[in-house]
């Protein structure tokens, strides 16, 4: 099984400028716990997650700050191509939480997370 089969997309964006309360607010909104995060020439650099914001209890944390102050800058990345199991162990590997799904040097098509994993593990699956 491949990571294109438990990917989510679209990918929800913040800008690195943003406030962190808009990012937790964001969030909120679309119900999600990560959000890829862009520069002002729209190229990713980086990913910003809601234990990074500190959670439902950071207003102190979030308070004044951007997003870029935050945020995670290493990126780990995949291909749709990339097996669920290579996802899963580079996740293990480089203790991150997610996985920005890149088509090609720069088109971001996805992001797969531990949870889309421990999901597709739940459920099973028929598909080697």
């Amino acid at each position: 099984m491949r990571v294109s089969d438990i990917m989510n997309a679209p990918v929800y964006t913040i800008g690195a400028e943003e406030t962190a309360t808009a990012a937790w607010d964001t969030m909120r909104f679309r119900r999600t716990r990560h959000l890829v995060v862009k520069d002002a020439e729209g190229h990713v650099v980086g990913v910003v997650s809601a234990s990074d914001l500190g959670g439902k209890s950071g207003e102190g944390l979030r308070a004044g700050r951007r997003v870029r102050e935050l945020m995670t800058e290493k990126l780990v990345t995949a291909t749709p191509d990339t097996t669920v199991r290579e996802a899963a162990n580079l996740m293990r590997g480089h203790n991150v939480n997610c996985l920005p799904v890149f088509n090609g040097r720069d088109r971001l098509k996805g992001i797969v997370t531990v949870v889309d994993v421990l999901e597709l593990i739940g459920r099973g699956t028929d598909a080697p």
